[in-house]
């Protein structure tokens, strides 16, 4: 066997030397995004937390953090202070940043129907059967579905009861209904012995999307590629969370110790019962995406309800320039 010549033996040296920086370039040349969810961790943040858990945003280059929200915490406020990249919020809140001129924008939807939820006792059959019947209500949704509920079903203010965040006063009144997620209150009210009927607004018509995915435009135009694979790594955490959620739960219940099994199971189970993730246009063209369509109906909503504002362009709130390239089917 010919003796390795010094010319060659330096060559192999420098090809090991350029596989080790390019491996360490993998491992640690990670590019950072904060993350910041609308609420405590949950089930109906479960795709993000398995994208997390399985490694696939490292696979797309990205260390992600994910900060919960709360009752204390304001995501666009964050957003608008650079102290996260990317924020989750209701679609209407990001038209709200755009009558105020704070430049953010929606990049994806992860709900395409949203949750929230009219909760009335058993034998309500439709919706209209509530008119004219207690419903209670939170003061926040004076803005977002009520005066859609007041359109098309002649629902009145004077129906309104205040809603505490709790079940307690609807088991307690048979007549009484109250505003929900189909994801969480109807667990409590079945836990306490009452079926309760669920009409899903969202079924109904209406439009806005739920849980969308926003960030300042400054950073959409600098890291428009970072911000790509974010969602497609996200939107195959969704696809492998709604197969099969154990590896995204255990990180949830590590981020919220309080967080019940059977609730988070509960979560999962309704997600898929209501696709609110995989439904309609997230078939056709892939989880997290979004239509101008819907967007349009949901300033339409705006608009007839008196609640847009004179000479806003609400185009600035959305793009799909991003959310076009994922096709990642459920």
């Amino acid at each position: 066997m010919a003796k390795p010549t010094a010319a060659r033996t330096a060559r192999t040296i420098f090809r090991s030397i350029a596989a080790m920086l390019a491996f360490c370039g993998v491992a640690h040349g990670q590019d950072r995004l904060v993350f910041a969810t609308d609420w405590l961790a949950q089930a109906e943040h479960g795709g993000f937390y398995q994208a997390l858990a399985e490694g696939t945003y490292r696979k797309y280059g990205l260390e992600v953090t994910i900060r919960m929200g709360g009752p204390q915490v304001n995501g666009l406020q964050l957003l608008a202070a650079g102290q996260i990249d990317v924020a989750m919020a209701d679609a209407l809140q990001a038209l709200s940043a755009v009558e105020q001129n704070v430049p953010v924008v929606a990049i994806a939807a992860t709900f395409q129907k949203n949750p929230t939820a009219i909760i009335a006792h058993p034998g309500v059959a439709k919706v209209e059967d509530l008119r004219g019947r207690p419903i209670a209500i939170g003061a926040a949704s004076n803005n977002t579905f009520w005066p859609w509920l007041k359109q098309r079903y002649g629902f009145t203010d004077d129906q309104k009861r205040p809603y505490g965040f709790s079940v307690q006063p609807f088991l307690a009144d048979p007549k009484l209904a109250q505003q929900g997620f189909v994801t969480s209150e109807p667990f409590s009210i079945e836990k306490a012995g009452v079926k309760p009927v669920v009409f899903l607004l969202a079924n109904l018509g209406y439009p806005p999307y739920s849980e969308a995915l926003i960030v300042a435009r400054s950073t959409l135009e600098s890291r428009r590629d970072v911000l790509l694979r974010f969602l497609r790594a996200s939107a195959e955490g969704w696809k492998s969370y709604l197969a099969n959620p154990a590896r995204g739960n255990a990180l949830i219940k590590k981020d919220n110790p309080q967080m019940e099994d059977d609730l988070l199971a509960y979560g999962w189970r309704k997600m898929k019962d209501y696709a609110l993730v995989d439904a309609g246009d997230a078939m056709r063209s892939g989880l997290l995406t979004m239509t101008e369509s819907r967007w349009d109906a949901t300033v339409d909503f705006l608009k007839n309800a008196g609640l847009a504002k004179l000479g806003v362009d609400y185009s600035r709130a959305w793009t799909l320039d991003l959310v076009k390239d994922l096709r990642v089917l459920p």
